[in-house]
């Protein structure tokens, strides 16, 4: 009896601990109403239940795709049986009655229901693009948003933020890698598929770069300054620049020829000593 109840726990924590580590599918892509993913694990008595979610029904199962050994499953149903097409899809690996955690599904390529983010980075900062045009907008003007997912590499992403358009994100450790997903949302309640998850490096800062960036701002200034008081100068103070920049006062040659016993020093007051003003000169032949 009791080498059969030892038995029974075993197999019971066997089934625990093969249920606990029953690893679930990867690489869970849509493309054109296929959805595709990978094994994760070399057990070929592994199988796999498609489910879908549509609006605020419960998750249902993909009647084509109940149970299936492949890796595949056509999903083109969801056109006419959900809103705009729109819907969230998941997998998940059932062996021996033990079932793995189910993974959501995301798409490389946007479409209808799927937002396609384009990412740029710069030192220190990520811009997310994001375009107001998509069909979910006209439908429910500002009510249809992006929710942005971002995190760090390798760790979980969290909600950062519902946005109309692109989101530009500072502050970002360089040489680090940061990760990105979107979806649409409607009412703040998620409306098809998420894109895939796509990481960027954030640059380091080039220091020839920012040197010449600083030379750039310095030479602005200058000639913010300059500019002004050359104009002022050139406008307010032109006859004073002509005399400086004029050529030397020089004698003229018909008096350099007198001496200077001839010129007569002016009184220092007019009315101390009359004189008389000189109209000619005239020279006398030795």
């Amino acid at each position: 009896m009791r080498i059969l109840i030892l038995l029974l726990c075993f197999k019971a924590f066997d089934q625990a601990l093969s249920k606990a580590w029953l690893p679930p599918p990867q690489n869970i892509h849509f493309d054109s109403w296929q959805l595709t993913w990978t094994n994760a694990t070399k057990d070929t008595n592994v199988s796999y239940t498609v489910e879908y979610k549509s609006s605020n029904i419960d998750w249902e199962v993909v009647p084509a795709c109940d149970h299936i050994t492949v890796n595949s499953c056509n999903v083109s149903f969801m056109k006419a049986s959900a809103e705009h097409g729109c819907a969230m899809l998941r997998v998940q690996a059932e062996r021996h009655g033990l079932t793995s955690i189910p993974v959501e599904a995301c798409s490389i390529h946007g479409d209808t229901c799927i937002p396609e983010p384009h990412l740029t980075t710069r030192p220190g900062s990520m811009t997310i693009h994001l375009s107001r045009n998509h069909s979910l907008a006209v439908d429910y003007a500002d009510h249809a948003k992006h929710m942005v997912y971002f995190g760090r590499e390798g760790q979980p992403l969290e909600e950062y933020k519902a946005a109309s358009s692109s989101v530009t994100i500072n502050d970002l450790e360089e040489g680090q890698r940061y990760c990105v997903k979107v979806e649409y949302i409607v009412y703040y309640e998620p409306k098809g598929l998420a894109s895939c998850v796509q990481c960027e490096l954030i640059p380091v800062a080039d220091s020839k770069h920012t040197a010449k960036i600083i030379a750039g701002v310095v030479a602005i200034l200058v000639l913010v300054v300059v500019v002004p008081i050359t104009a002022y100068i050139l406008i307010f103070h032109s006859k004073k620049i002509k005399q400086c920049l004029g050529p030397p006062y020089e004698m003229p040659e018909v008096l350099e020829q007198f001496h200077e016993q001839y010129i007569t020093l002016m009184p220092s007051s007019p009315s101390d000593e009359p004189c008389n003003v000189i109209t000619s000169i005239t020279s006398t032949a030795q």
